[in-house]
């Protein structure tokens, strides 16, 4: 079955509530604890299964020899997802400790693990039938920023399979191994502060940056989400979506959200809809995403996509 791979960054979400974010030397007191899928891999192939699940998933990279790998494989593949692309490896499973204040932000405390050391050799393009590959996420993962993105890249456009890119906002890597690689991606999909770095422009001029980048190379269409709008530039012009206005008290996290509207821009680039209707579709599936928790469990079907659009007005566009 023909389908999308999604390829990159796996781990596990430890995920502590926490009353107040203490100053150094104090201590905090975790309220609640909770384990859920992290990393571009989990989170965008869950969310392409939960809105289209006629669509071949099909999953691609390291998780370690231990109880950790086990739950994420598990994760997956009871979704119906293809997980033979899935390497276990010596090195522990890749995590990220989320310290999550109720009703505030969250902070981040990541461990790279195996990961990191997903690359080139660890996707057998001999054996892959697949129509589009998705890679997530560049300035994160090691092999793949130091060159390795650029040849999975390479050999996906040799054999024909439209690319995707992903990337994290990191404020202590280079986005120079990141801009080689967009000669190689006919869709990047990124938030409007990796645009900004990406593109060397002002943040919040995502119109701006979206044309800059599609001239660095990206060959179909740059998407750029923010949490007010998105945009997208492609050869048809340039499309724009103000995001849902959703009520008070509705957003239960944010994390996740972003890889929700990446799947969603996924199913519509894969559909064939049209610009406009990719974005308004993908800002759907973030703000179901929105409505729960974790990165994944708050999306549900296309048709409760549809509903969303259905059920919330949209913002005045600020673009």
């Amino acid at each position: 079955m023909k389908g999308i791979m999604v390829a990159g960054s796996m781990l596990v979400d430890n995920i502590c509530e926490i009353g107040a974010y203490p100053k150094a030397g104090e201590l905090a007191g975790i309220t609640g604890f909770s384990r859920a899928p992290g990393g571009c891999v989990p989170n965008v192939a869950a969310d392409l299964k939960a809105l289209s699940p006629s669509v071949g998933v099909y999953a691609a990279g390291r998780v370690g020899r231990d109880e950790a790998g086990a739950f994420l494989v598990d994760f997956l593949s009871g979704l119906g997802i293809d997980v033979s692309g899935v390497i276990a490896s010596d090195a522990p499973t890749s995590f990220t400790e989320v310290m999550s204040v109720k009703g505030g932000q969250r902070t981040f405390f990541t461990y790279a693990g195996a990961s990191s050391h997903f690359g080139a050799g660890d996707i057998d393009f001999d054996k892959t039938d697949v129509e589009m590959l998705h890679l997530g996420y560049l300035l994160l993962l090691d092999k793949i920023d130091a060159g390795d993105g650029e040849k999975i890249l390479r050999e996906a456009k040799k054999r024909g399979i439209r690319t995707s890119v992903d990337m994290v906002t990191s404020a202590d890597k280079s986005c120079e191994k990141a801009v080689l690689c967009l000669k190689y991606v006919d869709n990047l999909i990124i938030n409007e502060t990796e645009a900004a770095r990406l593109a060397g422009t002002e943040e919040g001029d995502i119109v701006k940056a979206a044309y800059r980048l599609k001239e660095l190379g990206v060959s179909e269409r740059v998407i750029i989400h923010m949490p007010e709008a998105a945009v997208c530039v492609s050869d048809s012009g340039c499309a724009k979506v103000a995001s849902l206005d959703l009520p008070a008290g509705y957003i239960k996290g944010t994390t996740g959200a972003g890889d929700a509207f990446c799947a969603g821009a996924l199913i519509g680039i894969y559909e064939g809809l049209d610009d406009r209707a990719m974005l308004a579709f993908a800002s759907c599936a973030a703000a179901a995403a929105l409505g729960a928790a974790d990165a994944t469990s708050g999306l549900g079907n296309r048709a409760c996509a549809d509903i969303m659009a259905e059920k919330f007005q949209r913002r005045k566009l600020c673009l």
